[in-house]
């Protein structure tokens, strides 16, 4: 079934800020790009303040928060010190997901069996504090289940897994940093993983939304492999950063915001 309902964007400009801290610089300014994304079609504005702020710093967040004429959703660890700052930020949303330091990108969604505790005392925190609560989960039956107890508004399914495989049937071997022996896996395999991947992506999206819970998704998500999002009638938004400053290098902010709206309609 084709989704009915409009699929809300949230633009991730965490990529405007690496490329900024490339030179450790002044030049780009994320901020900059918040004008941009609203004329585009933006719904959101989504940030990461990482506890190493290897890209988004504190005073972004704070000038971000100022400026935004958009939502801003914040993801951040449940780090009791960020935690402290985000409720003094008090974005529209905070999206809670796992952080390693010596992670190059999030790597998985958040482990709810292992740090419930300090999740529940996270969300209750910024719920004392009137901001919306997302968890970062993988999209898994038990997962939600747990998720559900919480007083959370919304679950962001990871979308890597998905968009690993995609990328490993879809992209040529010189362009992928995929591994000789992971792209060796016979094609028929790698179709049949998708397709699993992309049916728990489903059923965890229905699960999380007879809940009464919203459904976000997000992470790889690309121009070439979003379409299957859109196919699902119960997500409500998606978070996307790299693939969209990516093309704006070619094409313009603007017009990459533009693109991937119009894949979504």
């Amino acid at each position: 079934m084709k989704n009915a309902a409009r699929i809300f964007l949230g633009v991730n400009i965490d990529h405007i800020a690496v490329l900024r801290e490339a030179r450790r610089i002044n030049d780009p300014d994320p901020v900059d790009a918040l004008g941009i994304c609203k004329r585009a079609g933006a719904d959101q504005i989504t940030i990461h303040l990482r506890e190493d702020r290897r890209h988004i710093n504190d005073l972004d967040a704070q000038k971000i928060m100022f400026n935004s004429a958009l939502p801003v959703n914040l993801e951040c660890s449940i780090n009791p010190d960020i935690i402290d700052i985000v409720c003094q930020l008090n974005p529209h949303r905070a999206t809670l997901v796992p952080e390693k330091r010596e992670e190059v990108t999030t790597e998985g969604g958040l482990d709810l069996f292992a740090h419930y505790k300090k999740i529940k005392k996270a969300v209750e925190q910024l719920k004392a504090h009137e901001i919306d609560v997302s968890l970062f989960i993988d999209p898994n039956e038990q997962v939600i289940e747990h998720a559900s107890t919480l007083d959370i508004d919304m679950v962001e399914l990871h979308t890597g897994s998905y968009a690993n495989i995609y990328a490993m049937l879809n992209t040529p071997l010189a362009t992928t940093h995929h591994s000789i022996t992971e792209l060796e896996r016979p094609r028929s395999e790698l179709r049949q993983m998708l397709y699993h991947s992309l049916e728990d992506i489903k059923d965890a999206a229905h699960q999380a939304h007879q809940k009464g819970l919203l459904v976000a998704a997000g992470h790889g998500l690309n121009y070439q492999n979003v379409h299957a999002m859109r196919e699902i009638e119960v997500i409500h938004e998606l978070n996307i950063g790299q693939s969209i400053i990516a093309r704006s290098v070619f094409t313009g902010l603007e017009q990459a915001i533009i693109d991937m709206k119009k894949l979504l309609s």
